[in-house]
């Protein structure tokens, strides 16, 4: 006489399942990350994305760098009816910074505006930076805590956006600017810009 095992269920059915889901799910993870990195990579690097692109550029009442003898930046330096403006955030703390002082001295030597924010920079050392690289600023203003920074929606320094006639943000560069930059995006489009 035979006995018959109670029946589980099906419970080798559920552990079937477990073991499946075991190994889909690396692949799963795989293909989720593959397609990540393939959405990234058709994007241009340089062209980081900005919600501040084609609208106003943010409020300023930035006060100078102490012991400078010039006046700050604030909003209606922004918008000078004539022409483009270029806005630089700087440190004299940033390497990149140092690289790129000649492209925006440049700028400024050919007769474009060219305004500075000094970004969480002591003083003393602003000054000296400018002293010793030059001033190609035609004003400044000292962000020391960071906040037009955070405004302006930066993610370090340097980095440049050129606003139209009437203080739009037209163009923005994270990095320091480079002669491909100014020759294939800048000079391009101030040129465009200017009445």
């Amino acid at each position: 006489m035979s006995t018959a095992l109670p029946s589980d269920g099906g419970g080798a059915g559920k552990g079937d399942g477990r073991r499946r889901l075991v190994y889909l799910l690396p692949v799963l993870l795989f293909v989720g990350v593959a397609m990540a990195l393939g959405v990234g990579l058709t994007r241009d690097p340089e062209q980081l994305p900005s919600a501040l692109l084609d609208r106003p550029a943010p409020a300023l009442d930035l006060p100078p760098i102490q012991g400078g003898d010039r006046p700050g930046l604030a909003s209606a330096d922004l918008k000078k009816g004539k022409g483009p403006v270029l806005v630089n955030f700087f440190a004299s703390w940033c390497a990149p910074c140092r690289i790129e002082h000649p492209i925006v001295s440049r700028l400024a030597e050919e007769g474009w505006t060219v305004l500075g924010i000094n970004y969480k920079d002591k003083p003393e050392d602003a000054r000296a930076w400018l002293g010793n690289m030059g001033d190609p600023y035609a004003r400044i203003g000292a962000d020391q805590k960071g906040l037009a920074g955070i405004d302006w929606g930066i993610t370090g320094v340097p980095e440049t956006f050129i606003l139209d006639r009437n203080g739009r943000i037209v163009w923005r560069f994270q990095g320091p600017l480079q002669p491909r930059e100014l020759e294939r995006d800048v000079l391009p489009l101030l040129k465009s810009l200017a009445p």
